[in-house]
Order: structure tokens, then C-alpha cells, then sequence
């Protein structure tokens, strides 16, 4: 029995007292420094008893409680991804509004200076991640996200000042993206410390947050552009800020779980946990050793070069293909409808999906997002490109739905904060690099068909690598149960082995004392 640090040596009235009288002759005298120990000896068996076994496990986090507050933190994260990436993908808006602000006709290149504000702020959003990571690690979900909600406050309101497009790299692509950032990357850590066997459908109805916004956003900027004018719509997009400022304060921690409130004292637990357990480093390169997890760091953004483009030009595009046509908005809409539909519906499926399979979902829609990329320059009819939009939003929705379940499969709970912050940094090079590439290829060819159609390619190539991570995790659990398998044996015949020299021993003395 480990005694706490209040307890004296001999334990106190529970049921492993010893008893009351005289030990037995022959007994082993009482644990604890006795007059014969050296001051050294007692203090090592004061610190071994503090440490506890030298075979014991590091610390398990709390089980989730599949629900209680878990639901108004599911809630407030919906609202996260739902004023973070709304925003986001209706900046198709933002940015027509940007180029009749801005714009001039001595300007051949404005798209392409346009396009880099939306590019670098959803940029920004994932480079930011892995750092975010690990403030989250150190500081805790509740006061990352508080204080990234206040730094994108700050940075929106600062864009509805400026007089040039330039000013707005600065305050929209970059200090509202990175305020952004650190309110977005504790919403998808804190989800997984509240619910487990629900991930999958918590996920989906988190991120489906994102698109309700998207439906909703564009047709609200677009009335509060022609009403207000593009400055004043920024200010009033600050409120959404101000609600995730006030709804980070709901990721509150879990406490200690039930079995580490039954392993001993508080205060010999936490002097423990303080004195022996290893350091946790800033940043943990270590989860690069899983090859799954490192070719799903690699073939991610490998297949998201082309997947921002038809956020930032598709308004653009149609402005220019249909002309005619009112309430071009609408395509945009459509996308966050069946994105929404995608979220809810691919998350729950993913709950049925057995462990890293859930990667041939992600495979199946990064398929359909790179055909539908390429089929929009084909459709001449509006009716026609509203019906692609509808199938690159579900499967856009599926794709965003399952990212976290699949990093805790990956790498598990221990390290999914800094496994997801590296895939979101890694994800910000081709989500900036590439719609201001498809801006001048606009500006140098005149329309958008050869952007889009190559928007198409590299989700294709993405969702091919991908498809090699369930045969690598797999061969890779074989190898570890054969190596368990085989050390367990060779325990198992050292622990026979100890036992057949203690019985010879023991033999031995009897035969020894029959003679």
C-alpha cells in the first residue's frame, strides 16, 4: 500500500492495519526506514513509494462523458466552425465587393492582387496550427480559443479601415486569419476529451456549423454590401467574433478521472506526476515515426491545391459566364447546403466505418470534388453547374467531417492536438498558392476553364496516396502484435524457468533436512 505524505509510517485505522500484539517470531520486520536503514535508504524508499512501480503506466485521461456540458461544447464549437469558415467560404462575395472597391482599369493584374487576400487568410488559418497546437497543450483548449476570438475581432474590425487593397494582407489575411486560427483548432481537440464513441456524428455536426453559415452568409453579404457598402458589412461581421469570444469560455476541461482519484493521496499523486513524468516536448516530431499518419500529412495537401479555388473565382466565373442570370449567389449557397447534408451524414457513417478505413471516405470524395472542379467549365447551363455545386459540397462535407476521427485513429488521443496541427500547417501551402495561381492564369488567358480544369488534378493524385494508408497501418499492427507476441513468450518462459530453479531449490532444502 502506498501511503500518502500525511499518513505516518504505520497506516491508519483501515482495513490493512496491522494487528495489535507482538509480531510472530520469524516475521519480517515492518516496512519503513528502521534504525538499521541509512538516511539514504529511507529517503530512496520515501521516493520510490512517492513514484510508485517503475513498471506503472503514465497517467490516462478522463473517459468523455458522452454528453452532459459536452453538448453546449459541441454547441459552441459548431458556432466556432460556423463564423470561422463561413466567413471563409463566402469571401467569394467579399471578393467581387473588393474589386469594384479597389479595382481600376489601368490594373490588369487586380484579380491577382484581389484573390491573395481570401488565399492568404485561409492560408494563414492552417499555417498558424501546429503553434496553435501547442498553446492548446500547454495553456488549455478554453484560453487558446478566448484569445484567438478577441485577435480575429481586432483584425476584422481593423479591415473596415483601410483605403487600398494592401492594407488588407496585413489585417484580413493576417491578423484576423491567425485570431482565427487559435479560436478554430481547440474546437476540433475539445471534441474529442467530451465524446468518443460519437465522435464521428458530433464531428459532423460540428463542422455542419461551417456550412449553415455558408448558406446563409453570401445572401446576408450581399444584401448588407448593396445596403451598407463593403466597410460597415465587416463591422457588422465583427459580431460573429464577439459570440466565439463568449462561446470559447464553455471548453472547460474535464477533471481527473475516477481511477486517478483512487490511486493514492492528491498530494503524493500531483508530487509524483510533477517530479517524474517526462517533459512534454514543445513540439512532438515523434508522431512522424507513424508512416500512416506521415503519408496522410503528405497526400492531404497534396490533394488541396486546387480546393479553395471555386470558394475564391467561382463568383467571379459566373459573373462572367452568366451574365443574365440574378442571384448568382445561389452557387455558393448550394455548395453549403449539401456540405451541411455531407457533414451530418458522412459522420455518422464514419462511426460504423472500423478504424483507419475511414480513410477510403476521404479517397471517395476527394474523387468527386477534383471531377466536379473540372466539369465547371463544361456547364453552359445554369441548372447545370447548380447541380455540380450540390455534388462538391456533399462530398466537401465529407471529406472536412472525418478529419479528426481519423487523426485519433492514427495517433490517438495523447497526441491528436499537435497530429492535427501539423496536417493544418502543411494544408495552408496549397490552400494559399492556389487561387492566386488561378487568378493569373485568368488574367493571362482571358476565363477561368484552364484554372478550374486544373484545380481538378491534384485531388485526384491526393486521394490515389491516400489510399496506401490503411495497408501500411495494417502491416505495421502486424508487426507490433508479432513483436508483443514474442515478448510475451520469452516472459513466459523466463517466469517457467524462475520457477523450476525456486522449486529445485526448495526441493533441495527438504531433502536436505530428510537427511
Amino acid at each position: 500500500m502506498v501511503l500518502s505524505q500525511e499518513e505516518p509510517d504505520s497506516a491508519r485505522g483501515t482495513g490493512e492495519a496491522q494487528p495489535l500484539g507482538p509480531a510472530p517470531t520469524g516475521a519480517a520486520p515492518p516496512p519503513g526506514p528502521g534504525t538499521s536503514d541509512s538516511p539514504e535508504a529511507a529517503v530512496e524508499k520515501v521516493e520510490v513509494e512517492l513514484a510508485g512501480p517503475a513498471d506503472a503506466q503514465p497517467r490516462e485521461p478522463p473517459e468523455p462523458p458522452e454528453g452532459g456540458w459536452g453538448w453546449l461544447v459541441m454547441l459552441a464549437a459548431m458556432w466556432c466552425n460556423g463564423s470561422v469558415f463561413g466567413i471563409q467560404n463566402a469571401c467569394g462575395v467579399l471578393f467581387v465587393s473588393m474589386l469594384k472597391t479597389f479595382g481600376s482599369k489601368d490594373d490588369d493584374k487586380m484579380v491577382f492582387k484581389t484573390a491573395w487576400v481570401g488565399s492568404l487568410s485561409m492560408g494563414m488559418i492552417f499555417f498558424c496550427c501546429p503553434i496553435v497546437s501547442v498553446f492548446t497543450d500547454i495553456f488549455g483548449c478554453r484560453k487558446t480559443a478566448v484569445v484567438g476570438a478577441a485577435v480575429g475581432f481586432v483584425g476584422l474590425m481593423s479591415s473596415s479601415f483601410v483605403s487600398s487593397i494592401e492594407p488588407l494582407y496585413l489585417t484580413y489575411g493576417i491578423i484576423f486569419a491567425c485570431g482565427c486560427s487559435f479560436a478554430y483548432q481547440p474546437s476540433l481537440v475539445i471534441l474529442g476529451h467530451y465524446f468518443k464513441k460519437r465522435l464521428g456524428l458530433v464531428n459532423g455536426i460540428v463542422t455542419a456549423g461551417s456550412s449553415v453559415f455558408t448558406v446563409l452568409l453570401p445572401l446576408l453579404l450581399r444584401v448588407l454590401i448593396d445596403s451598407v457598402g463593403l466597410f460597415n458589412t465587416l463591422r457588422v461581421l465583427c459580431i460573429f467574433m464577439f459570440v466565439l469570444f463568449l462561446a470559447g469560455f464553455t471548453y472547460r476541461p474535464l477533471g481527473s478521472s475516477t481511477k486517478d482519484k483512487e490511486s493514492g493521496g492528491s498530494r503524493s499523486s500531483l508530487f509524483s506526476r510533477r517530479k517524474f513524468s517526462p517533459p512534454k516536448k514543445i513540439f512532438n516530431f515523434a508522431i512522424f515515426k507513424v508512416t500512416a499518419y506521415a503519408v496522410w500529412a503528405v497526400g492531404i495537401p497534396l490533394a488541396l491545391f486546387g480546393y479553395f479555388v471555386p470558394y475564391v473565382h467561382l463568383m467571379k466565373h459566373v459573373n462572367e459566364r452568366f451574365q443574365d442570370k440574378k442571384n448568382k449567389e445561389i452557387v455558393l449557397t448550394c455548395i453549403g447546403i449539401t456540405s451541411g447534408v455531407g457533414r451530418l451524414l458522412f459522420g455518422r457513417i464514419a462511426d460504423y466505418v472500423p478504424g483507419v478505413k475511414k480513410v477510403y471516405l476521404q479517397v471517395l470524395s476527394f474523387f468527386f470534388i477534383g471531377l466536379m472542379s473540372m466539369m465547371i467549365p463544361l456547364c453552359s447551363v445554369f441548372g447545370a453547374l447548380i447541380a455540380v455545386c450540390l455534388i462538391m459540397g456533399l462530398f466537401d462535407g465529407c471529406f472536412i467531417s472525418i478529419m479528426a476521427p481519423i487523426a485519433f485513429e492514427l495517433v490517438g488521443a495523447q497526441d491528436v492536438s499537435q497530429a492535427i496541427g501539423f496536417l493544418l500547417g502543411f494544408m495552408s501551402i496549397p490552400m494559399t498558392v492556389g487561387p492566386p495561381i488561378a487568378g493569373l492564369l485568368r488574367d493571362k488567358l482571358g476565363s477561368y476553364d484552364m484554372a478550374f480544369y486544373l484545380a481538378g488534378v491534384p485531388p485526384l493524385i491526393g486521394g490515389a496516396v491516400l489510399c496506401f494508408i490503411p495497408w501500411i497501418h495494417s502491416k505495421k499492427q502486424r508487426e507490433v502484435n508479432k513483436t508483443t507476441g514474442k515478448e510475451k513468450m520469452e516472459k513466459m518462459l523466463e517466469n517457467q524457468n524462475s520457477l523450476l530453479s525456486s522449486s529445485s531449490g526448495i526441493f533441495k532444502k527438504e531433502s536436505d533436512s530428510i537427511i
